[in-house]
């Protein structure tokens, strides 16, 4: 695959004034994006886009960088930083491909996996599936050892016996160790010795400590995410090791940082240690950019909406900030379920992730109805109209039939797409199994995956209490803009916005990530027994710990904290997280703290508990580079509708049938342009439609705003 037609759009942001570029390279399912952000004072990114290669993505990902500097100008010496974030480590997790995991625990405790929260998820299946957790009972081994919930060896670690556990582990073939003490988050002085230990008699095997990856309460979730860390860590090792020297063999002598499921860059050693933190590492870079879009543009409630070629992803985003949480499941039994997954504890951007995508295939169930996903295509095979030896029909395919899709236009002209594959297999998969003609056949695919995408959202936003119809959505992603009025449709959404360069938008939110690193410690305090002495000792443990950790990445000197504690009343089983002040607590600062946590608490459930006591589980602190203020982004003068490049017959629900519409390329827009759908709206990496009921207005920050007519609305929705 060789050259890439000129393509770039003014940036969101301005681009402050460096030395050298900045480089980001996001590897997905399908695709692998990247971006470059030049030096000097500039406002745009160079992009480039290329199909992942799943049996090495290091070829794939070289494959973009070089193809970036190419049109870029510049040489490997000229980029200052690599930011990279990949699904791999999630795709091990889903697939079941990564290391043979081994448990160590304390003496009869054995059975934490098995036991897990003593509850079904849904206790009225009686067909139930049980969370696979990776280990089965056979690689659970246990030591005697036992530490105190407040850190007091009530029994020393019998070293003599850990001969047997290892030799154990080995005739089980285990190549990678999680150890999960007893209360090893309160002293870790156990499982830092079954760590020399392992090391010491078994120098080739990985090893993961609960102590480090989740030292908080709750041993079920701190075990999970410990396993989670040492099944994946291996795979990890191997990739990142291999992108790295494939860098420095390749002229780059640059900070390689790795983004992290919590939105911030972290050092590649630091991935490598815990890799678990980059489940969600490429869809936490379309969230922040989806953040930046929201700030500048003044919205205080959107939510984006990232759709690839294999998964679709949901945010809420209030007041240009994404939710945020500290637990999400892996690898659900039950698709929408809680519990049915494997419990991971690390601070992550939430969001929902579907297998929606533009390679999700579509097939015909026992009653003849039409389903799409979760299985996908992917990069290789792919789509059939791919032309590399596909043969399902999917979600792309039924987009290309239904004319949405310009194949001269597609991912930068690198794929040449075949019309007729797609026509075939639809015919063959859905048209000929319901009786009706391609189109029907083609549309029903792509309703059905609009469908799952908006019952997605509905259930995500009711989860935490919100709605939707009052948000502005940000779509981005290889097929994000393409599908965006259609699923906005669905989910009463009015307004939509589709940023410069959106079919690579998790690279250029890579980009503006700042180096991060959160920290959580659990010292157990009840809000009338505070010490103060021990809180704040602990902090500045963490500000240490932290800041060593970020100081590796940046020379920056004005780093910024967020400290903050989890409380909940007394019994209860969830906490709510409290700010704290970015100092040592203070006698005066409890009153303050109680108001905040009653505040909160009334927020989410509309009423406190006047004289309960609360309790104090976790501490929590991060530390990270500050971020840039945006620019803000509106209307300009009406400079009324460009001239179309040309006009293509695209299918249009309200009329039931093809119809000729105008399609403008989006480098001819500029602010001010205005005009009505249906239309669409190509670029290289990406298509937007503009269905018949929207209006479409360029901003000064060129973006493409799209409205939705009420009275049309009404009669096409």
């Amino acid at each position: 695959m060789t050259g890439l037609a000129p393509h770039s759009f003014q940036s969101v942001t301005k681009m402050k004034t460096q030395s050298k570029a900045r480089l980001a390279v996001d590897i997905g399912g399908t695709f692998t994006d990247v971006a470059i952000q030049a030096p000097g004072e500039i406002s745009g990114y160079i992009t480039a886009k290329c199909l992942t290669t799943p049996d090495d993505p290091v070829t794939g990902a070289m494959t973009g960088v070089t193809s970036a500097l190419e049109r870029a100008g510049l040489s490997p010496s000229d980029v200052g930083s690599f930011i990279h974030g990949t699904t791999l480590a999630t795709n091990a997790l889903i697939e079941r491909k990564g290391a043979t995991v081994g448990v160590i625990t304390t003496e009869g405790f054995r059975d934490i996996l098995e036991i897990a929260y003593e509850r079904r998820y849904d206790q009225y299946d009686i067909n139930i599936d049980k969370p696979d957790l990776y280990v089965p009972r056979e690689r659970c081994f246990a030591v005697p050892e036992r530490i105190s919930a407040q850190g007091e060896v009530l029994k020393p670690l019998d070293e003599a016996a850990l001969d047997g556990v290892l030799a154990g582990l080995e005739a089980e073939g285990v190549t990678s160790i999680a150890v999960c003490l007893l209360h090893a988050y309160a002293n870790d002085v156990h499982e830092q010795a079954v760590a020399r230990l392992i090391r010491q008699k078994r120098p080739g095997m990985a090893v993961s400590l609960s102590s480090e990856v989740s030292p908080e309460v709750r041993e079920f979730d701190r075990l999970c995410t410990t396993l989670a860390n040492a099944y994946v860590m291996p795979l990890m090792e191997r990739y990142l090791a291999a992108l790295d020297e494939t860098l420095k063999r390749s002229g780059f002598d640059c900070p390689f940082f790795v983004m992290t499921s919590g939105g911030g860059m972290t050092t590649l050693e630091t991935a490598i240690r815990f890799p678990i933190r980059l489940v969600e590492s490429g869809p936490s870079g379309g969230a922040i950019l989806a953040c930046q879009i929201a700030q500048a543009a003044g919205c205080d409630e959107a939510v984006s909406f990232d759709m690839g070629g294999t998964t679709a992803k949901i945010c809420l985003i209030d007041k240009g900030r994404p939710q945020t949480s500290r637990h999400f499941e892996i690898g659900r039994a039950a698709r929408f379920i809680k519990g049915s997954g494997l419990p991971v504890r690390i601070p992550v951007i939430e969001m929902i992730e579907i297998g929606a995508g533009g390679g999700s295939i579509a097939g015909m169930d026992r009653l003849g109805r039409i389903t799409v996903g979760p299985e996908s295509a992917g990069a290789a095979p792919g789509p059939a109209c791919y032309g590399r030896g596909g043969s399902d029909a999917t979600v792309t395919d039924s987009d290309v039939a239904l004319g949405y899709i310009d194949p001269e236009h597609f991912a930068e002209g690198r794929l040449q797409i075949e019309p007729e594959a797609s026509h075939s297999a639809i015919e063959r998969v859905i048209s000929a199994q319901m009786g009706v003609d391609l189109e029907e056949g083609a549309y029903g695919i792509s309703q059905i995956v609009d469908e799952n995408m908006a019952s997605a959202a509905r259930i995500h936003a009711a989860e935490h209490g919100k709605d939707t119809s009052r948000r502005t959505m940000i779509a981005f992603g290889g097929n994000g803009p393409l599908h965006a009025t259609r699923l906005a449709d669905k989910i009463g959404v009015d307004r939509i916005i589709v940023p410069p360069n959106p079919g690579v938008g998790s690279a250029v939110g890579f980009l503006s990530a700042p180096v991060s690193y959160e920290i959580v410690r659990s010292l157990y305090m009840t809000f009338g027994a505070i010490d103060l002495g021990a809180v704040n000792r602990l902090f500045d443990q963490m500000v240490d710990e932290a800041s060593a950790i970020v100081s590796q990445g940046t020379t920056a000197a004005n780093l910024t904290q967020h400290r903050a504690a989890f409380m909940r009343y007394r019994g209860q089983g969830h906490e709510i997280e409290v700010p704290l002040p970015l100092r040592n607590l203070e006698e005066a600062d409890l009153d303050l703290m109680r108001e905040a946590y009653d505040e909160a608490y009334r927020a989410q459930f509309h009423r406190s508990v006047e004289g309960m006591e609360i309790e104090i589980m976790n501490w929590t602190l991060m530390i990270s580079t500050p971020s840039e203020p945006q620019p803000e982004a509106g209307s300009t003068s009406n400079q009324g509708a460009p001239e179309a490049a040309k006009s293509r017959s695209v299918y249009l629900r309200g009329e039931g049938a093809s119809c000729a519409v105008p399609v403008m390329e989006r480098d001819s827009l500029a602010p001010g342009h205005r005009f009505n759908g249906p239309a669409l709206i190509v670029e290289p990496q990406t298509t937007t439609f503009v269905d018949a009921h929207y209006g479409v207005e360029i901003d000064t920050g060129a973006n493409i705003i799209l409205t939705r007519s009420t009275e049309e609305g009404a009669s096409h929705g």
